[in-house]
């Protein structure tokens, strides 16, 4: 894909992470809008994938340790073919595939059940060494939240992936600077985040996480580290793409109301109209 059908298939993920919040009434778009970008360069260029076949032997693996922006990684599944769009308005719903956290056993695409914070990231580890052990090509990657570093299972994670040299293991940081209760600096602050990640052995990249260029260079760069594990601190908009919804916290986990929702749908509409 070039850059301009990047785009606009992050935004076709941004209207269905806002079409399937609002149908289930509930969610967390602020943090699914923020990490499309990414999403849709992993599923779209980066990850060795086969909607026609999700389980096959060799394919690159993917984490979402911040399980509760499902909305991104469905909408990402549905539009990379997994399976169809319209499914994304059953998110929450009695008997539905989409449940508000993945679940590696209903959904197709799904590698990892995941929901509680700072989990995600030691089950991604285990995989990588899984690669390692069994000489296998195959690599994965891990989204985390910037609040999610705040759990000290992360850095026991990053301190095995550091200390095995588990290359064939990227981590993403969707840096957008905000959670739940507000900013993360107010919270409990995880800066430096980068000087973190290299006392543990990390390759530490940091990009604009909605600049597909950067994106492309940072992937590029964690295929060509060898000797340690890369994390990719992203940083992002909460919201991106939502004009009510951006930089604001109160967006991390709530449904738009029909009103709203229409707002939003218009925004993004008028975003996509630049890639026709």
């Amino acid at each position: 894909m070039n850059e301009a059908e990047l785009k606009k298939t992050a935004n076709e993920i941004r209207k269905g992470i806002v079409t399937a919040v609002h149908a289930a009434k509930a969610g967390h778009p602020g943090g699914s809008l923020s990490i499309a970008d990414i999403m849709t360069y992993l599923y779209f260029e980066e990850m060795n994938i086969d909607p026609a076949d999700p389980k096959k032997e060799d394919r690159d693996r993917f984490v979402l340790s911040k399980g509760h922006v499902a909305p991104a990684l469905y909408s990402t599944l549905a539009n990379r073919g997994y399976f169809p769009v319209e499914e994304l308005k059953t998110l929450r719903k009695l008997g539905s595939r989409l449940q508000g956290h993945p679940c590696m056993q209903e959904t197709p695409g799904v590698d990892m059940s995941s929901g509680s914070l700072g989990q995600g990231l030691s089950a991604a580890c285990g995989m990588a060494l899984s690669a390692k052990l069994q000489k296998k090509d195959y690599r994965v990657y891990a989204v985390c939240g910037d609040g999610e570093l705040e759990e000290g299972q992360i850095w026991e994670a990053s301190m095995f992936a550091g200390f095995r040299k588990l290359d064939n293991l990227c981590v993403i940081v969707d840096n957008n600077g905000l959670q739940i209760s507000g900013n993360i600096d107010e919270v409990c602050s995880p800066y430096p985040i980068g000087d973190k990640f290299r006392a543990f052995n990390f390759n530490v990249v940091e990009i604009d996480g909605h600049d597909f260029t950067q994106i492309a260079d940072a992937f590029q760069k964690a295929r060509d580290t060898k000797g340690m594990p890369t994390v990719i601190i992203a940083h992002t908009t909460k919201g991106k793409g939502v004009s009510f919804m951006e930089n604001a916290a109160p967006w991390h986990g709530k449904a738009p109301n029909d009103e709203q929702y229409a707002v939003a749908m218009e925004d993004l509409e008028r975003i996509g109209e630049a890639y026709v």
